[in-house]
């Protein structure tokens, strides 16, 4: 039997004595966008379930980052219908998705990892909510661990803030610490930022906005943008009605020094970029004060390579200083919302506060 697509529509009219019989293809309101390098494994183990609960709403793409396993051959022998992306180069999760998302066409884009697992009817609670304010430009899920599934995972956890020296942590997650997920943040809330792992974003605003830093390459690209668009009076949101399982560490493992040096020198750098006027200065020496005694710890640890990580990272900042002021002086800057204003640094190593509720809600300006 002929399967004819849901996305796909038949229509017939009459001209000039003549039948006219002509096929529609209907682009979807979401766009699922998930940017491959190296990871064959994980698409062929998530990217079923993606498929299962997402294509009845959305479009379904893949971008390869010029993966060298052989993910590419993979992706046309078992996935013929799902259109792919090939970049030609690596150019990290930020130039990646940027390259890929100028072809696609769609009103949302939800940029996910490929190494997540979809739940049913992940996508339509933050679509709804997304549609019914046009001032969210964008918004993530509940994101669990893929191993603890009572747990919440790093990346993201129950939605994203950051301390006033540029630190982020989660609902759910401060540095290491995970919480289990016990219903204490099934509340709709608007956070700092939303994760690169799971983020729905207007394709419109990441367009107008420039997308993600390709300088970032990767790590932070995601906070970066989403303080730009809160600059410009847009809300990012978390809605834990959508539920996702991550694995993380899915490109870089956690204890990397490549990993210490992109989130020290892109910390930097979005400071750099996004703090409101009259406060770059005074919270960059602070922050840059404080990265050296992590390297410190880094030295008494034995991590040589973090050590080393750290510095080549400030080394990277002070030379790149002249271009990220001038990116800066094209963005508009102001006091935004959801940031801690105290140093969650001190609150969670020498105060012991490990879980998001034992933060002072006032702090939060």
């Amino acid at each position: 039997m002929l399967r004819i697509p849901q996305d796909l529509i038949f229509c017939i009219f009459f001209q000039n004595h003549v039948y006219y019989f002509c096929i529609f293809a209907v682009m979807k309101k979401v766009a699922v966008v998930i940017l491959n390098y190296n990871g064959k494994k994980f698409l062929e183990k998530f990217l079923p379930t993606v498929i299962e609960h997402s294509s009845d709403v959305a479009d379904i793409v893949v971008a390869d980052n010029a993966s060298t396993d052989d993910s590419v051959a993979f992706m046309r022998e078992a996935f013929p219908d799902i259109r792919l992306i090939i970049n030609e180069s690596n150019g990290g999760f930020s130039t990646g998705y940027n390259l890929a998302l100028r072809q696609i066409e769609a009103e949302y884009y939800c940029l996910l990892n490929s190494d997540i697992e979809v739940t049913p009817h992940w996508i339509e609670p933050i679509i709804e909510l997304m549609d019914n304010d046009a001032t969210i430009a964008a918004c993530q899920p509940k994101i669990l661990s893929y191993h603890d599934k009572e747990k919440f995972e790093y990346a993201g956890a129950g939605g994203g803030f950051i301390d006033k020296y540029g630190y982020p942590f989660c609902r759910g997650r401060i540095f290491q610490h995970l919480e289990s997920d016990n219903g204490q943040y099934d509340d709709i809330k608007e956070v700092f930022w939303a994760t690169g792992a799971c983020m729905f974003v207007r394709s419109d605003v990441y367009h107008r906005f420039g997308g993600l830093d390709d300088s970032f390459f990767a790590h932070m690209e995601e906070i970066d943008f989403c303080w730009r668009v809160k600059n410009m009076d847009y809300k990012v949101m978390y809605c834990p009605q959508s539920k996702v399982y991550h694995i993380g560490g899915g490109t870089l493992p956690k204890s990397s020094a490549r990993k210490t040096y992109l989130n020290f020198r892109n910390n930097l750098s979005l400071l750099m970029k996004n703090l409101p006027d009259g406060a770059v200065f005074s919270t960059i020496s602070y922050r840059i004060l404080l990265d050296w005694i992590a390297g410190l710890k880094f030295l008494f640890d034995g991590s040589f390579a973090d050590l080393w990580a750290v510095t080549r990272a400030h080394l990277s900042f002070y030379r790149h200083i002249p271009a990220l002021n001038k990116k800066r002086n094209a963005l508009p800057h102001k006091h935004v919302s959801q940031v801690y204003q105290k140093n969650i640094v001190f609150k969670h190593f020498l105060e012991k506060k490990k879980l998001y509720t034992e933060l002072n809600e006032t702090d939060f300006s």
